[in-house]
């Protein structure tokens, strides 16, 4: 492949990323998609209807997923969750820490960026605490901490067979479905279309990176590879390792080694998607912190966000659908220490207004 055909095809896979990514943004900003979300829901109101718009996406990304690999499109043991060695302390600490964050902050890391495309100065500084915190945890202070503490535990898991891992994903995946659709709320357009559409997103990016972006045979290197990911592997959506490259990004924007990326161009794509459906919908408005107390609850949501969310090598898009999607063991454990999180952060919440 030529230097020419090679940056060609880097820009298709940036910009597939982005107008896949903007679509992610303006189908989750219009249904009110969100982990936190529907977390709050049900503690608080006993409202499972986001929750099961969740358990919609994920078997959609499932499906295709596994659709994929079946046919041969897409290699699934070159996907960034499908290492046989399961950090499990990692991605169960982060997973807490990242779902007590999200609270505190008032959205997970896909959040941000969608009130961030609504006006929500709040969430702008969130955005940067996090993205700083987030890259300490890849290469500065935290990353030390991270390398010598809980990285150190873990177990090799069984690697699924393509066949086994359609039959699961057929099975885990339908029954989620058939879940989510005995609630009446989910059978309505406003309610089903963008689970769907959000699946679909997540599975098109998996698209893009695993087959689209895969070069066998890389001219620098000679070396195969899966273009503009900085894991070096196929990727599909998450948000708090990327957003900390972004940062970087943009303060070394002239340092020419500083390129853009898969995970870049989806934040940008997300950002723009919620805002063209907040304009749209004329929801847009500015937002700032309402007290002191306000700004130290999401100056510390966005430390453990950041810290969280690199530990747990992803958030509640990353690991909650694109990693889930993968039926990677890690991603289970990690979602399921973002819902504890939450819940225990909903709970000192609780508690501070009862003393308060």
């Amino acid at each position: 492949m030529s230097a020419d055909s090679l940056a060609t095809l880097t820009q298709q896979v940036l910009w597939s990323t982005f107008f896949l990514s903007t679509i992610f943004g303006f189908a989750a900003q219009r249904s009110h998609f969100c982990t936190m979300g529907a977390v709050s829901d049900i503690v608080n109101l006993q409202d499972w209807t986001r929750m099961h718009m969740w358990a919609t996406a994920v078997a959609i990304a499932m499906f295709g997923f596994a659709g994929l690999s079946y046919m041969g499109t897409i290699d699934p043991s070159k996907a960034l969750y499908a290492s046989p060695k399961i950090l499990w302390l990692s991605t169960w600490v982060g997973g807490l820490m990242f779902g007590f964050g999200m609270v505190l902050a008032s959205g997970c890391a896909n959040k941000t960026l969608l009130r961030i495309s609504s006006g929500s100065l709040k969430s702008l500084v969130v955005f940067i605490v996090m993205g700083v915190a987030a890259f300490a945890t890849l290469k500065g202070i935290t990353a030390v901490l991270r390398v010598n503490t809980v990285d150190l535990f873990s177990f090799t898991a069984p690697t699924l067979s393509v066949t086994m891992r359609l039959i699961l994903s057929i099975v885990i995946g339908w029954a989620l479905l058939v879940w989510a659709i005995r609630n009446p709320q989910m059978r309505s357009m406003s309610a089903l279309l963008p689970s769907v559409v959000i699946g679909a997103v997540i599975v098109s990016i998996w698209y893009v990176s695993g087959k689209l972006g895969y070069v066998q045979e890389h001219p620098d290197t000679l070396q195969e590879a899966f273009l503009t990911t900085n894991s070096g592997r196929m990727e599909s959506l998450s948000f708090v390792a990327p957003i900390a490259y972004v940062i970087d990004w943009l303060m070394l924007f002239s340092d020419k080694s500083k390129v853009l990326t898969l995970g870049m161009a989806s934040v940008f794509g997300v950002v723009v998607g919620g805002f063209i459906e907040a304009r749209v919908s004329k929801t847009f408005r500015w937002e700032g912190f309402g007290s002191i107390e306000d700004l130290a609850n999401h100056l510390g949501g966005a430390v453990l966000m950041g810290v969280g969310g690199v530990t747990a090598m992803g958030c509640t898009i990353g690991q909650g659908l694109s990693g889930v999607s993968t039926l990677a063991l890690g991603s289970f454990i990690a979602l399921a220490g973002i819902v504890i999180g939450a819940m225990l952060a909903f709970k000192y919440q609780i508690w501070r207004l009862d003393r308060t």
